[in-house]
Formats: C-alpha cells, sequence, structure tokens
C-alpha cells in the first residue's frame, strides 16, 4: 500500500495552506495498492514531535470505504461526511475551535521542524465506533484487524 499527496512528498515541507497559519484546509491524499480483504480505510495524522506526553492529532478520519483511491483537498469538519466522500471522523487534539476533523500543522514558533504522519491503515473488518471518536478508541477499535498501513511524512516549521 503506498500513501502520497499531490500538495508534498514525503519528508517535505507542507504548503501553507494546508496549516494553521493559511487556509487550515486538509490536504489531497491519494492511495494504491489497497490489500485484498480490506472492508474499511481508517485515517490518522499527528505530530510526534509537539511539546506534550503524547503526539498531538491533526486528523482521525474512519469508514472509509475500501474503493476509494484517495481523499480531496478540503474536508469538511464534520463528525459524518457524505459528500464528496462518505465517512466519520473523530476528535483532534484542540480543546478550541473545531475539535472534530483536520486541524493542520500550527507548531509553537521558534519550536524546530515538527514531522507530521498521516497513517492509512487497511483493516479486514468494519468498524462499529460512533462519529467523533478519539486516537485512541480508533486504534483499540482497530487493534487485530490491521491487513497494511502506508505512512506519508511532510514537515513544518514556524520561525
Amino acid at each position: 500500500m503506498k500513501l502520497t499527496s499531490s500538495a508534498f512528498n514525503v519528508s517535505e515541507r507542507i504548503p501553507n495552506q494546508y496549516t494553521g497559519l493559511g487556509k487550515d484546509i486538509s490536504p489531497p491524499l491519494f492511495w494504491t495498492d489497497i490489500p485484498a480483504g480490506t472492508q474499511e480505510l481508517a485515517l490518522i495524522c499527528d505530530d510526534p514531535d509537539a511539546p506534550t506526553a503524547e503526539p498531538w492529532v491533526h486528523w482521525v478520519i474512519y469508514g472509509l470505504s475500501p474503493n476509494l483511491t484517495g481523499l480531496p483537498e478540503g474536508i469538511l469538519r464534520e463528525k459524518i461526511l457524505t459528500v464528496p466522500i462518505r465517512a466519520l471522523q473523530g476528535k483532534n487534539s484542540w480543546s478550541t475551535g473545531s475539535a472534530i476533523g483536520y486541524q493542520g500543522p500550527d507548531p509553537p514558533k521558534g519550536h524546530g521542524v515538527h514531522r507530521y504522519f498521516f497513517t492509512l491503515y487497511a483493516l479486514d473488518i468494519e468498524l462499529n465506533i460512533p462519529p467523533g471518536a478519539t486516537k485512541i478508541t480508533l486504534l483499540k477499535a482497530m487493534q487485530g484487524h490491521i491487513l497494511e498501513k502506508a505512512e506519508l511524512m511532510g514537515t513544518y516549521e514556524v520561525s
């Protein structure tokens, strides 16, 4: 399985429009080689370089059809999506503003380069968890059901 974006390549800087300092919209993502037997796809984006005990969660989206080949730019911040794709979204780490859906990179000024990992999971079951789930809830539900995963890492720094 392979995960890519037309907005940035592996280890490249994520363009400003996909960050908290820009339009703060989700980047376009594309995937290929989904394994046979996949019943659902899920995606998590987090920042392990955040000055917090756990990686800072930027996006939790699940319930994605295995027939999809990607996500368009600018997915709405709603728990239940029906257009342009059908999916459920979970909570990010923000306590203010929209805690559902994608929130882009916005590391502390002068904190150095942060890495943002977009991880796509191919699952052998359809999850039965409600919209608004946390990353931890999603990971627990996926445990023992991950057929394969793919990762795309981009970077961002506020100087």
